[in-house]
């Protein structure tokens, strides 16, 4: 588990504009799973990156023990073994955490009724509600640059030559959608991000479990 704190960058004028126009507060999240079913499949990594008025504020990420084996499939593509998770905490020893991270912020991710439905559900076990404001990057990516076949992870970094870290891991992923949105902050105008953003607000089906 670890955290960090960021400064404020420097911003071109065009996508300070921009940025002005994402909700103040903002969680870019995204999480590594057992599976793609909320119902019989479990977290394994989450990565949070907090972002308040346009400026990074802060970073947290863990790895969370499943409760159950992750398949052979998963481990070769996200690089998250059994023995990586061993000693890791079970999601409701971080529940806290996770909340307060999230406390009062719109909650960013790409597809994210994928990662919100895991989360919803992780609460839920523990009698606990997940309700926050949601905005899909996903959607946010359809809006601004139609016409393209693929708007999953992979296609906008291959497309917008977007730097990765980590892909397929929670931090490294989140740092993308935060990267993204400073992109569509600078190529944009204002006016049309914001109605990019109003369309990728809309609320999100929990029962669908399609992946990007």
């Amino acid at each position: 588990m670890t955290t960090g704190q960021a400064g404020a960058p420097a911003f071109h004028p065009e996508e300070r504009a921009g940025l002005a126009v994402l909700p103040p507060r903002l969680a870019f999240v995204d999480i590594e799973t057992t599976g793609a079913r909320p119902d019989i499949d479990a977290i394994t990594e989450i990565g949070i990156i907090r972002v308040e008025a346009g400026v990074e504020t802060g970073r947290w990420q863990s790895l969370i023990h499943p409760g159950r084996p992750i398949p052979p499939l998963l481990v070769r593509l996200i690089g998250i073994s059994d023995a990586m998770v061993a000693n890791a905490p079970v999601f409701a020893e971080l529940a806290d955490t996770v909340a307060e991270q999230l406390r009062g912020c719109v909650f960013a991710a790409h597809n994210a009724r994928f990662d919100y439905a895991f989360l919803r559900r992780a609460f839920a076990t523990l009698g606990r509600k997940f309700n926050p404001p949601v905005l899909c990057t996903l959607r946010v990516a359809r809006a601004l640059y139609p016409g393209y076949h693929r708007y999953g992870l992979d296609a906008l970094i291959a497309r917008h030559g977007l730097d990765c870290a980590a892909r397929h891991r929670a931090m490294g992923d989140a740092e993308v959608l935060w990267r993204f949105l400073q992109m569509t902050a600078r190529d944009f105008p204002a006016e049309t991000l914001a109605k990019a953003l109003a369309k990728a607000g809309k609320p999100l089906s929990c029962h669908d479990r399609r992946l990007a």
